[in-house]
């Protein structure tokens, strides 16, 4: 039996020394192609994503162009514009790095709506930074406007922020499922998936503005898939104490206990490496393996030879 991994790959993985264009981040992505192709003869994978810098960009063009007769997309629109954009680039180079091999293999990618709770704390205190910088006297217009929440960003100019609920279940969970049980290499959840809310009474799906963090996301998704690995496929190949001091220590082997104390001490930057953490400790406690790490390193750590490996 192959064990079943949930990969957590950031927005900027595909995004190297702020390329944008479609082409740079396509050449980027046929590494993870590489990658995949490599450990597909030992894993079920299911592929998670980031968007930051995708859906920014996504979010530029729709204000810019925007007109009465082509308003622009609200942001949980964006997000499923980019799950389509990224899930085509990645489903592209993981299937041309079979073929090089001279195999053959099933790989898909899931618009994926992730279910958060309406009265989450996030809605009422939004944090999340999105699109483009603005002046002061911009970005307050632009908030007059469209009912946008706005503040200063250190130190860089002004931007929209918007709520970050946490992910309580995932709509097609059980097709990824069946998807993976049949042998599928599933792209889902990307860019922590199209945030909805279901109605009380009649349980409908409604689409709200909000951002999902990717590493919650696809913890929620590696526990309703029954995945036995969680990885937070990071820039670094390990998670870090005193990151950036002479007194710096990789972490390896951590327990639960252990990676809990050190969030407590504030250790880890809540802008970074702390949702990877707090993800990875999720996962653990319900007796699966939470990693993190980077692509360089994967294989290893998959083995347990590499990587900050989170256990019970």
């Amino acid at each position: 039996m192959k064990k079943r991994v949930v990969l957590a790959l950031g927005g900027n993985a595909l995004q190297k020394n702020g390329e944008a264009t479609a082409e740079a981040q396509k050449k980027i992505a046929e590494s993870v192609g590489e990658m995949i192709a490599d450990l597909a003869s030992k894993y079920e994978i299911i592929i998670a994503h980031g968007n930051g810098p995708q859906v920014g960009n996504v979010l530029i063009h729709e204000e810019a162009a925007a007109t009465d007769r082509a308003p622009a997309m609200p942001l949980e629109t964006a997000v499923a514009m980019t799950q389509g954009q990224i899930g085509y680039w990645l489903t592209q180079a993981i299937n041309n790095a079979f073929v090089v091999r001279g195999k053959n293999t099933k790989v898909a990618t899931v618009v994926t709506q992730v279910v958060v709770n309406r009265t989450d704390p996030a809605f009422k205190n939004p944090t999340k930074p999105i699109g483009q910088f603005y002046s002061e006297k911009e970005a307050k217009k632009l908030a007059k406007e469209k009912h946008w929440v706005v503040k200063e960003d250190a130190g860089r100019g002004w931007r929209r922020v918007v709520p970050s609920p946490k992910p309580v279940d995932i709509v097609e969970k059980k097709s990824i499922l069946e998807m993976v049980r049949d042998g599928i290499i599933v792209i889902a959840a990307g860019g922590g998936g199209i945030p909805v809310y279901r109605t009380r009474v009649l349980k409908r799906l409604v689409g709200v503005d909000a951002v999902i963090d990717k590493d919650f996301a696809a913890e929620k998704l590696a526990e309703l898939t029954g995945a036995d690995i969680f990885v937070s496929v990071t820039a670094v190949p390990n998670a870090y104490i005193y990151y950036n001091t002479p007194a710096q220590v990789a972490l390896s082997r951590t327990s639960v206990k252990m990676a809990e104390d050190y969030i407590r001490k504030g250790d880890f930057k809540s802008g970074s490496m702390l949702p990877k953490v707090q993800a990875a400790v999720e996962f653990a406690k319900k007796g699966g393996v939470g990693i993190i790490t980077d692509v360089d390193s994967l294989k290893m750590a998959l083995m347990g030879r590499a990587g900050t490996i989170i256990t019970k």
